[in-house]
């Protein structure tokens, strides 16, 4: 089979196309012929290097779509394939994006209907999706972006103030909110927490699920000094486990009937990986990248 294989740390040249071994899978195990991915942060942090615990010549990637092969224990039938009748594109940004904006919202920070949500790093896919989930359940959704053109693509998925994030959002928050947000969901990492942090109501809520800066950890935490008063700091790094299948169910079903929208970024044929890859790394696309095998 045709894969993209990483044989070691390297920059957006460095996922090569290759042919290996069809795996052979045992009972409890399902073969899929993938026909689409989507590629996360996770995959970046492994080409560039930073991911403990990886051993190279690898092929990386944590989520995919397509059509079940084999399944020697007989839970699944071939040829059946996920979800509803969307395009491969569509289904392939769901999984790992949908599962981290629902994980965050219902996890980390508990959203309930009618509350206010700072989303920080709005036009990544993991923001966008979770505009789209928050907007849904009837919340308030306050959206950064650090590019004035990207508004209109914040807007599109239902932001309903777009915050142009210079650093300091914390003033323009509460210029909206004069108590501060319900909760707050940074995407960005270690160098904007703190002024997230300040974003929040006391009792409020800041979930630390994202790193697009690469940065996720705190030099000398001094929780008092660190923590505004009274402000709540979760994180979330579940499992699929926390994305139920009625739930993906029900979000593939409103998609298909156009009452959700999947934030598609981009769509890449497999030989488009290196450009893939750039793309990503450079931030230059706003919500998901997809690969189409």
């Amino acid at each position: 089979m045709r894969a993209v294989v990483l044989d070691g740390p390297g920059p957006p040249e460095a996922p090569v196309i290759r042919d290996i071994p069809v795996p052979d899978p045992a009972v409890g195990w399902v073969l899929i012929r993938v026909r689409a991915f989507g590629l996360n942060r996770s995959e970046l942090h492994t080409r560039l290097g930073l991911a403990q615990g990886v051993t190279f010549p690898r092929v990386p990637g944590i989520e995919a779509v397509g059509q079940v092969a084999e399944c020697p224990g007989g839970e699944f039938a071939p040829g059946q394939q996920v979800g509803s009748d969307l395009d491969w594109s569509v289904l392939g940004a769901v999984p790992e994006m949908l599962q981290t904006a629902s994980g965050s919202l219902d996890v980390g920070l508990d959203a309930r209907p009618g509350q206010s949500i700072l989303i920080r790093g709005g036009t990544s896919s993991v923001g966008m999706a979770t505009a789209v989930l928050a907007k849904q359940r009837g919340m308030t959704v306050l959206s950064t972006t650090r590019s004035p053109a990207k508004s209109t693509a914040l807007a599109g998925v239902g932001a309903d103030h777009v915050l142009i994030d210079d650093g300091q959002v914390a003033d323009q928050v509460r210029r909206i909110l004069a108590d501060g947000a319900d909760c707050a969901l940074e995407l960005i990492g270690t160098p904007t927490l703190p002024d997230t942090l300040r974003s929040v109501r006391v009792h409020g809520v800041v979930c630390f699920t994202g790193m697009l800066s690469n940065q996720w950890t705190v030099r000398d935490f001094y929780p008092i000094d660190y923590l505004p008063r009274g402000v709540r700091l979760a994180a979330y790094g579940g499992e699929s486990a926390d994305l139920p299948p009625l739930l993906l169910q029900d979000f593939l079903d409103r998609v298909a009937a156009g009452t959700a929208v999947v934030p598609i970024g981009h769509v890449y044929r497999l030989d488009q990986i290196v450009e893939a890859h750039a793309a990503m790394e450079a931030n230059r696309v706003s919500g998901k990248l997809v690969v189409l095998t």
